[in-house]
């Protein structure tokens, strides 16, 4: 699922990443536990988070994600967002909240299972 997808479905608002719009996802990991995120790493995976602190960023560049959707309308700090541009990691926000947003994007075909 490409990230223009991803933002039209969630209805999120783009924070960085803009100029990459196909860029792909297979698979999503939904938690605010980073160390669960690191317990669970997948290629190709999109973070989804209600924590917006820079640790994020820095889980997500560990494990390579390329994209990361805050929610409940959280908006990280600048310093967060730096990281983001950084590493080359797309953000968005959603008002949905975190059960909401994966439940939406795994009812549109996205799940934890990378496709072969």
């Amino acid at each position: 699922m490409k990230l223009k997808e991803i933002q039209a479905i969630l209805n999120a608002k783009g924070l960085t990443g803009e100029e990459n719009p196909e860029l792909e996802v297979q698979s999503a990991c939904s938690s605010d536990m980073m160390s669960d995120v690191l317990a669970f790493p997948k290629e190709h995976m999109v973070l989804l988070t209600g924590l917006v602190n820079p640790q994020v960023m820095r889980t997500a560049d560990m494990l390579d994600i390329r994209m990361v959707v805050f929610v409940r309308g959280k908006q990280p700090a600048e310093e967060a967002l730096e990281l983001a541009r950084e590493c080359g990691i797309s953000v968005l926000s959603t008002e949905h909240t975190l059960y909401n947003a994966s439940g939406i994007l795994f009812m549109h075909g996205l799940n934890n299972r990378v496709k072969g």
